[in-house]
């Protein structure tokens, strides 16, 4: 019943991928992670999901409920990269943010009310988990609470915040960039 082009395809399913299995595939490199808590919109986690393609992310996590499906929405906004950036859901987020740092990981919840921006709070730490929060509520308090760093991106004040996906992607270009 969606509108298309004239066009359909019959294909599988996605593959489930299990947390787990995510972390040992990033076990012997520094690929970002992106963890997503409550971001809720097609538009953006299709737009993350791009991003997280071009700066070569190791996928994205989210929870089971309160996240999209993959919807042709969310397949249009990603252009192509649905199919290609691991996606893994998971039951409990802060209990997957503990597995996360189990893998050797630094998780870094970016929020506007933090006191260090993210090029001053990763450090050296090469194994880099970005926690983005819902569009407008941000995080949640208990998944700050399992986040080893709050970072702010330095946004001038005409602004209150960007829009989840183009943190997203500023966040990435910026851990994949750095000395």
């Amino acid at each position: 019943d969606a509108p298309h082009q004239g066009l359909v395809a019959e294909v599988d399913p996605l593959e489930e991928m299990w947390l787990a299995d995510l972390l040992a595939q990033g076990a012997d490199d520094n690929r970002p992670l992106l963890v997503l808590d409550q971001v809720t919109d097609p538009h953006n986690v299709g737009a993350i999901l791009r991003s997280a393609a071009a700066f070569d992310a190791l996928g994205i996590v989210t929870q089971d409920r309160h996240a999209p499906s993959e919807t042709g929405t969310l397949a249009r906004s990603a252009a192509g990269t649905l199919e290609v950036v691991p996606w893994c859901r998971v039951v409990n987020l802060a209990r997957a943010l503990e597995e996360i740092a189990e893998a050797g990981f630094w998780r870094i919840g970016l929020t506007g009310h933090a006191q260090g921006t993210l090029a001053q709070v990763m450090g050296g730490q090469r194994k880099i988990a970005l926690v983005l929060g819902a569009e407008g509520e941000g995080m949640r308090q208990n998944t700050e609470a399992h986040c080893d760093e709050l970072a702010k991106l330095p946004i001038s004040d005409k602004v209150e915040s960007l829009n989840v996906s183009n943190a997203a992607a500023i966040a990435l270009y910026a851990v994949t960039t750095r000395d």
